[in-house]
């Protein structure tokens, strides 16, 4: 019997390993989540287009210099943020509204500031599109959960659940494909339209269903016999502490909105000057 084409090469795991390990892998999961989450609220709030640009500069060339990950798979990360950008800018352009009128026919109507909203929403996305990645690529959701319960007392049975989830998705997923290969061998069809849609979850639902009930109850046992309990102090096999590399990335979060905000500024002032002149 032949691999099937979906079982060959590396798997998704591997795919997303990174290639070379940096400052930004050494970082305190919780407080690097903590510093780009707050970075993507100041985004979201901006409708400074300077502001903005920069921002997705700064977090642009973080990606590319500090994921660790190859450039080609970084642009191919990075290529449905860019058709965000491209999809949103050209809807508010095309159908926004304003009073500077340039050109309008029938629906469509581009004004000064459509334009302006759709390049800002544009931005918005895209720049906050690679501060996620930046957190994505360079974090463990292991650890991240694992310093959530330490460093900022995150309730063990939420985390652990999330924990759980994450360890369980890959093998429902393996045995998902699993299950597509028997019924391929066995010849089995499907009808087209809502029929097969209905004939698929009904030959795949109890038997997955099934599995995961069994894993389910394997796992409380498990977790019984090894004496677990929520209430309780516990050790942690994994210990996440801060360190100066925490301190480095404080500064080099400080110094992006510094420099944000002192091109908003920059910019504002030229802008007020040409207005007067």
């Amino acid at each position: 019997m032949t691999v099937p084409a979906a079982m060959e090469g590396t798997t998704l795991l591997e795919w997303f390993a990174p290639q070379r390990i940096t400052w930004l892998h050494r970082a305190n999961p919780a407080w690097k989540g903590l510093l780009l989450f707050l970075v993507m609220l100041a985004l979201f709030f901006s409708r400074d287009p300077a502001f903005i640009v920069v921002m997705a500069g700064w977090y642009g060339g973080c990606l590319f210099l500090f994921s660790g990950f190859a450039h080609r798979k970084l642009l191919l990360l990075c290529l449905p943020f860019a058709l965000t950008f491209l999809s949103s800018s050209l809807t508010l352009a095309l159908f926004g509204k304003g009073e500077q009128v340039l050109w309008q026919w029938g629906i469509v109507k581009i004004s000064e500031e459509s334009i302006r909203s759709g390049l800002i929403i544009g931005m918005k996305s895209l720049a906050i599109g690679l501060v996620s990645l930046v957190l994505l690529l360079t974090t463990r959701p292991v650890l991240l959960f694992y310093a959530l319960m330490q460093q900022f007392r995150f309730p063990a049975k939420y985390a652990y659940s999330f924990l759980a989830a994450l360890r369980l998705a890959p093998i429902v997923i393996e045995e998902w494909q699993t299950r597509t290969y028997a019924l391929k061998v066995r010849g089995i069809t499907f009808s087209k339209g809502v029929k097969g849609v209905y004939e698929r979850l009904k030959l795949y639902s109890v038997p997955l269903f099934a599995q995961s009930i069994r894993r389910a109850q394997r796992m409380a046992v498990a977790m019984e016999a090894k004496q677990f309990r929520m209430n309780r102090p516990r050790t942690y096999y994994y210990e996440t502490s801060c360190s100066k590399i925490d301190a480095y990335l404080t500064a080099f979060v400080c110094g992006s909105l510094f420099a944000a905000f002192l091109a908003s500024q920059t910019v504002g002032r030229l802008t007020e000057g040409l207005n007067q002149w």
